[in-house]
């Protein structure tokens, strides 16, 4: 009866000093940001700026809820009685100041602050508050919508203020430990850490920024603040969230700093930033294109149009060339050229390496200064009966008209139909306007008709189409 227990009882020991054991080695290897906060905290800034915003409302004042589908709320009810004694007779609201509220850092200590571009957007004013709790009014020094960084100075009170280290994004490592402090939610000087998920990362509408993709914990508020690697030097300011809830969701994005510090050298010098441009709208490169282009693997990025008149135009670059290298570094990936380019001075002169018809060439171009963006409209389509090609597709020529709208000189035709098929499954929809065929241009119907029965059954061709203002580079395989 005694045996049990005696053998009992050194596993159960023997279990819990292998359980201690354990987790001491587990503390031991996680990383331990007391420090890292403790030295850094003080150059974390508070950011808020105010806006007034003229809401005038139309003449019945707006409800604070929505009503069913089909239903009015009838003159007279107490609830609508209130809001225009409230709100006046036409409904309208006086002024009210908008507030925004995020986060940033001082770069030196003689009041030079960094901010995210949207925190401080039409503000009116913007106040400072440090980590003493004393408020600095600040003024804006300049602002740059495309990496949404904006500098900000505050005249310091009783000598320099704190300030953060600055890194080098380009040795940060994927898997490495990085924190960041903000104030989510107003809350000031909250810490949250995790790892760098991904190194380049491009986002819509943001392509001259390589984002550095943290699973860091960012949310409203923490925008504009740094973000840290573990020598407690700033690698980025945290910019964005993916999210579908409005809230942290296992995905950052922050600027990286070195892009942040030259928006900085031009904002202290003129005031705004001028990128570098080529003149050239691309995609990347898929297997599918890969193979249509002879390519043993994906790379680079393609040119899906050129610009007329821009850079990459007088150099003699096409549509349809794969961009492989751009001033000595190699372009894996289409969202790798923009920032490079975007860097690169006005007037330098580059090496540009491309792959076209299956043959390496290198071209030289003069980098220009990225314009401003044009408004263009969208072309409607008008169906109209053809019979279908061995693709799948019905289309129509182009009428003059159209041509001129469309700004298609070399021709093209319109997709009208698109039914099962390898056209369909590459994607290709009604509206869409093919230019070319296999990097052939088209000229009209008939055209197009020849190019399509030239096609190698079992083999895979590339249609260049316009849809809307963007071009799109599609593959697909010829049926046999």
């Amino acid at each position: 009866m005694n045996i049990a227990p005696r053998r009992v009882m050194p596993a159960v020991l023997l279990g819990s000093v292998l359980l201690a054991v354990t987790s001491a080695i587990a503390a031991a290897q996680l990383p331990d940001f007391s420090s890292l906060v403790t030295a850094n905290g003080p150059a974390v800034v508070n950011i808020s700026s105010e806006q007034k915003s003229d809401t005038a409302q139309a003449a019945r004042p707006k409800l604070p809820f929505e009503l069913p589908d089909g239903m009015e709320l009838p003159d007279g009810v107490p609830l609508e009685e209130f809001m225009r004694r409230f709100f006046g007779e036409q409904g309208e609201m006086p002024q009210l100041p908008s507030e925004s509220l995020g986060s940033g850092f001082i770069i030196s200590g003689d009041g030079y602050v960094l901010t995210n571009h949207h925190v401080v957007k039409n503000a009116d004013e913007i106040i400072v508050r440090l980590g003493d709790r004393s408020e600095l009014p600040a003024t804006l020094v300049g602002s740059d919508e495309r990496s949404d960084i904006a500098l900000l100075k505050v005249t310091p009170k009783g000598g320099p203020l704190p300030t953060v280290k600055i890194g080098d994004p380009a040795r940060l490592k994927v898997g490495e430990w990085v924190l960041a402090i903000g104030s989510p939610f107003g809350f000031d000087h909250s810490v949250t850490a995790g790892i760098v998920s991904a190194k380049g990362r491009a986002l819509p509408q943001d392509t001259y920024v390589p984002f550095i993709q943290t699973d860091v914990a960012i949310n409203p508020g923490n925008s504009g603040g740094p973000l840290f690697n573990m020598a407690g030097e700033v690698v980025g300011i945290n910019s964005q969230i993916y999210s579908r809830t409005g809230g942290f969701m296992g995905l950052s994005f922050a600027v990286p700093i070195d892009v942040a510090m030259d928006v900085v050298e031009q904002l202290k010098k003129s005031g705004k930033v001028t990128r570098g441009w080529l003149g050239v709208l691309i995609q990347d490169v898929t297997r599918e294109l890969a193979e249509s282009f002879g390519m043993a693997q994906p790379r680079g990025a393609l040119v899906a149009r050129v610009m007329p008149d821009g850079p990459a135009a007088k150099a003699g670059l096409e549509a349809g060339d794969v961009i492989l290298r751009f001033n000595g570094e190699d372009i894996v990936y289409s969202s790798d050229l923009p920032p490079r380019v975007g860097r690169t001075a006005v007037g330098r002169k580059v090496e540009v390496d491309i792959l076209r018809a299956g043959k390496p060439r290198t071209v030289t171009l003069a980098v220009e200064a990225l314009p401003a963006q044009a408004e263009s409209k969208v072309e409607t389509q008008q169906p109209a009966k053809a019979s279908t090609d061995r693709l799948g597709l019905r289309v129509e020529s182009l009428t003059a008209q159209q041509r001129q709208d469309g700004r298609f000189e070399r021709g093209g035709v319109r997709v009208q139909g698109v039914e099962a098929g390898p056209a369909q499954d590459a994607g290709v929809q009604p509206g869409d306007v093919i230019l070319s065929v296999n990097s052939e241009t088209v000229q009209d119907a008939a055209d197009f008709k020849r190019l399509v029965e030239r096609l190698p059954a079992g083999k895979v061709a590339r249609l260049l189409v316009q849809r809307g203002e963007n071009p799109l580079w599609l593959a697909l395989r010829v049926p046999k």
